[in-house]
């Protein structure tokens, strides 16, 4: 994958270690972890927080396989809201053994000391990966979390409606313009899509498909260019379809968007991967309504695709017992029995190289059991994804950025590309604040 991943590694970690306070490995280490198969020859109790739909059903395997070292799952928070929580609760000294972390919070977690190197105990598991997908989990040559899957954005379109409107599904972006145009004149009360201000997953997505680079350095010295020309080019592109009437505005994942996008009233959702898993939450009556494509490209022809999410599981600096977390670890993301759990309950696309030829790739999510070639799509789409080349260290910034930009735009009606702007003035000041250089 043409992504952060392919080089960022080493050049962020330089950066970080010239830039932060170094404190990874060293904030837990007052619990005298114990390195040994289990505690004391007793049994290891582990806490996992994971916001994985149905993510129990694969932990109950380890945990039947597994009677000495038992993990407890939670779900706090997820996303940029169970970082927030980790911090705090390394803070209290009170964190988790385990945490999922989106890929582009790690840089921040690893910095700040949260999550710890755990290369001594995966020098097996880690020869399960490509150095492309593994590099997004190494900071100066270390390991801090196994990488468990992999979300390329894509078009996520109700089927059903698509034929009942007679809607073709988009190659391009100009197309899909025009066939939400047709929809809403077809059907007023069934919109495209929505504009999602309050998280900026997708968006970042969709610039990356565009050519960004929100954060690029050389050396220590750090430029940002959030609103950039191809920033700009998707600001304008969905701004003048909220404003032509042809998407909604209000943020997904909340009640309003769930009930619209389980009664008809939204067409198509651009997503990761992982999507599947979520619309039985999302939308439960439409099971077997939903297809994927690829998502529509700038240019006819043109496969780039972005990335919402990805993620990796870590082991946190306030475990007592890393050596049997990172065990845990190791086996969810790398063991075939356990990647094939993930895949059928949880539907990621998965990030080990033998993870992604397992059979019951050749089988369609639950939640869409029409389209048996869902994997296959992903497997094609996944090579031409990318990412910045590098996420910024102050990414929580920048996100909260984004949702107050955004949503002030949607609700005054004012530029997206101003908002943009925002956006980089509060990066960028932030960043002189931490005591970056900037270029």
């Amino acid at each position: 994958m043409n992504s952060f991943r392919t080089r960022s590694g080493a050049l962020l970690a330089g950066l970080l270690a010239a830039a932060l306070t170094f404190t990874a490995g060293c904030s837990g280490d007052d619990k005298s972890p114990d390195a040994s198969g289990s505690a004391a020859g007793g049994k290891v109790d582990l806490s996992f927080w994971d916001w994985d739909p149905n993510m129990d059903k694969v932990v109950a395997l380890w945990n039947n396989a597994h009677p000495d070292i038992h993990v407890t799952l939670t779900n706090p928070a997820g996303g940029d809201q169970l970082v927030a929580k980790m911090i705090t609760a390394h803070q209290a000294k009170n964190g988790p053994d385990i945490a999922k972390v989106e890929y582009q919070s790690l840089p921040a977690l690893v910095s700040n000391g949260v999550v710890r190197d755990i290369t001594e105990y995966t020098k097996t598991a880690v020869a399960n990966f490509d150095d492309a997908t593994l590099s997004a989990t190494k900071l100066e040559g270390k390991v801090y979390g196994i990488p468990q899957d992999v979300a390329p954005l894509m078009l996520f379109y109700r089927a059903d409606i698509f034929a009942q409107y007679g809607l073709a599904v988009p190659t391009t972006w100009e197309q899909y313009a025009q066939e939400a145009a047709t929809l809403h004149q077809k059907a007023p009360n069934v919109s495209m899509t929505n504009f999602d201000a309050a998280d900026p997953g997708w968006f970042t997505g969709l610039v990356q498909q565009a050519g960004a680079n929100w954060w690029t350095a050389s050396g220590t010295t750090w430029k940002v260019n959030i609103n950039g020309p191809e920033s700009k080019k998707v600001a304008d592109y969905w701004e003048g379809l909220v404003k032509n009437g042809l998407v909604l505005k209000n943020p997904s994942f909340s009640p309003q968007w769930n009930k619209q996008m389980n009664d008809g009233s939204i067409a198509s959702w651009i997503s990761g991967a992982w999507a599947p898993a979520q619309l039985g939450g999302i939308a439960p009556d439409t099971k077997g309504k939903w297809a994927a494509a690829p998502l529509p490209a700038w240019t006819a022809g043109d496969k780039t695709t972005g990335i919402w999410g990805g993620s990796a599981v870590t082991v946190t600096a306030d475990s007592a017992h890393p050596a049997q977390a990172a065990q845990f670890v190791s086996w969810l993301n790398s063991d075939d029995a356990a990647v094939a759990a993930q895949v059928e309950n949880i539907n990621v696309y998965p990030a080990s190289t033998s993870g992604r030829s397992l059979p019951i790739l050749a089988k369609p999510p639950a939640f869409l059991p029409n389209q048996p070639d869902f994997y296959s799509v992903v497997k094609q789409v996944a090579p031409s994804s990318r990412s910045f080349s590098i996420w910024g260290p102050n990414v929580t910034v920048t996100f909260r950025g984004y949702t107050d930009a955004f949503g002030a735009a949607l609700q005054n009606g004012t530029s997206f590309g101003a908002a943009l702007d925002t956006i980089q003035e509060s990066t960028t000041a932030d960043m002189k604040k931490l005591g970056f250089t900037l270029g």
